[in-house]
């Protein structure tokens, strides 16, 4: 996967923004749980300040991949689908620190660098939306799965001889 750097902290600090789409193929990580490499993950970041004056990255994600059933073992669609704020701090030691002063899971801190490799991002969050164990809702071929007309109960039938 050819690689996507850019200055993070410029990045923010500018608000520019970059989007694009990249072959399912060309993420090695990901390819590994998938059932084939067929498919895009498109993807969009967009640079700015959090409230606190820190830089920050909103990131989205989404595509289709195909995983294989656990229950089946035949390959189904899975759609990938995601929002993710980056809180970029200085270093690994402290972007620990920053996590503890913002205390806000619906954001996630991260060091940034001069040369951030976005598509590694974008793997990263891929695989991190991916189910533990993937599984269709339903499995073709699943007999529990169809609807079938129950005979009434025959408490049932008995509670209309009482009225």
């Amino acid at each position: 996967m050819p690689a996507q750097t850019v200055d993070s902290f410029e990045f923010c600090r500018l608000g520019e923004r970059l989007s694009g789409a990249t072959p399912v193929a060309g993420f090695d990580r990901l390819l590994r749980d998938l059932a084939d490499a067929n498919g895009e993950i498109r993807w969009r970041f967009e640079g700015g300040r959090h409230p606190q004056g820190l830089p920050q990255l909103a990131m989205a994600v989404e595509g289709e991949v195909t995983l294989v059933c656990q229950r089946c073992l035949a390959p189904f669609v899975h759609p990938i689908a995601s929002e993710t704020l980056l809180v970029l701090a200085s270093d690994e030691a402290s972007a620990d620190e920053v996590e503890q002063r913002l205390d806000d899971d619906s954001l996630e801190v991260i060091a940034g660098s001069t040369a951030l490799d976005l598509l590694q991002l974008v793997e990263d969050e891929a695989l991190l939306s991916l189910p533990l164990s993937p599984r269709h809702p339903v499995c073709p071929g699943d007999v529990l799965a169809v609807a079938v007309d129950k005979p009434e109960s025959p408490f049932a039938v008995l509670k209309k001889l009482k009225t």
